[in-house]
């Protein structure tokens, strides 16, 4: 892979991040690499991305040639093999540069590429592992409903068996990369009766007959990435095509939801930073009273409280990518790490543009773009409510009540 090739030659870099010190020389390089690619390839176009709601389709490919679109994903099936830890840092470093392009990697290695190297069969991943994992293709995840919202367990969508074939029936909301995927992780009720141990997953090429794509949503952040609508009707899946068994679909959306939101962790994480940084170095440029803002307490209690959550959320996630990579559970810590980062990025953006004041507040400065793009980190892949109740219902599990 050419992400391993230029991991040996890239040397190791300073940071202002102390908790990178403590990993290993792989790792610092991984954040190093996707730092320089950031700062190159992201930054220079991210805002007219966002404010023309472009899809850096070129970017997107060279991230590809670099293995970042198939992080954990073994090399026979053409990823680059890394562990999860790997991964969580170089989402938080394509972040930084560009949260659009942060989600549509996040979307492609976690939720898509995630269940079917989980719960595929080897046809199922030589088919629809290997054509996306460099960049070139782009897979989605189709969960949410119009009526369900986190309710992940009430989908209305229906796929029923005829002879060979599934007929899927329904309408999937909210898909990002909806509008460029070529293929779709799909969870559909299978038995009615079974209720959530009805529902069975499947994979979907696209095009296909009886799959209609809706249009792109006008969002308030995140706008270089696709939001649109699924809409299936009498849309003919092989049997061939489902994912585990039939009735595994509610357990593999959980578990692949899991590991998403270590990726959604750490784009918020690389929004927080992002922000933090354009904080420290508009305080150390502007003058006030004959002085820089960075010589006012009122200004460095902000600064650091900022570095604090930061900080806090950065090894929250990284504990939680550390227990995937180990083989331990982890359904707790990612939800923790999810809920921290992404709390850490809407308020660390908000700092951002109180320090800024008017600047911050105007789209010449990004401050405005981070904190509209840190809002959706606390929505998708379960909103910060839903992480409180699967962190306290953890925590009872365990401790016995």
């Amino acid at each position: 892979m050419i992400f391993k090739q230029v991991l040996k030659s890239s040397p190791l870099h300073r940071r202002t991040i102390a908790s990178l010190s403590a990993l290993s020389e792989t790792h610092q390089s991984i954040s190093k690499t996707c730092r320089d690619f950031a700062n190159g390839e992201l930054r220079p176009i991210a805002s007219k991305c966002d404010r023309e709601h472009l899809y850096p389709i070129d970017q997107i490919k060279k991230m590809g040639e670099l293995g970042l679109m198939a992080m954990s994903v073994p090399e026979e099936l053409g990823g680059a093999g890394l562990d999860y830890l790997a991964y969580a840092i170089a989402v938080e470093e394509i972040s930084r540069g560009c949260a659009s392009a942060g989600v549509i990697m996040s979307v492609n290695n976690s939720l898509y590429l995630g269940p079917i190297l989980g719960w595929g069969t080897l046809k199922q991943k030589e088919m629809f592992i290997k054509p996306f994992t460099n960049g070139t293709k782009v897979g989605c995840f189709a969960l949410s409903e119009p009526g369900n919202g986190s309710d992940a367990g009430a989908a209305s969508t229906t796929a029923k068996l005829e002879g060979n074939q599934f007929s899927v029936n329904g309408t999937k909301s909210w898909i990002t990369n909806g509008a460029e995927s070529e293929a779709v992780v799909l969870f559909a009720t299978t038995d009615k009766s079974q209720k959530h141990k009805g529902i069975s997953a499947f994979v979907v090429p696209k095009p296909i007959e009886g799959l209609e794509v809706g249009k792109k949503e006008d969002k308030l952040g995140i706008r270089a990435s696709s939001t649109c609508s699924l809409f299936f009707e009498d849309c003919k899946i092989d049997k061939a095509n489902i994912l585990g068994e039939p009735g595994y679909g509610f357990k593999i959306a959980m578990k692949t939801l899991d590991s998403g939101r270590i990726g959604i962790a750490s784009q918020a994480l690389g929004i927080a930073q992002s922000s933090l940084e354009l904080a420290m170095e508009y305080a150390s440029k502007r003058l006030t009273f004959g002085k820089s803002l960075l010589k006012f307490q009122t200004i460095q209690n902000k600064l650091a409280e900022m570095a604090l959550r930061l900080e806090a959320a950065r090894l929250l996630t990284w504990r939680s990518a550390w227990l995937k990579d180990n083989g331990k559970p982890y359904t707790k810590e990612a939800a923790m790490g999810k809920l921290a980062a992404s709390e850490a990025a809407t308020f660390l953006s908000h700092q951002c543009i109180q320090i800024l004041g008017g600047m911050g507040y105007v789209t010449d400065m990004t401050a405005e773009r981070h904190y509209r793009d840190a809002r959706i980190t606390e929505i998708y892949e379960g909103t910060s409510e839903i992480q409180r109740l699967v962190i306290a219902s953890n925590l009872i599990k365990e401790m016995g009540f």
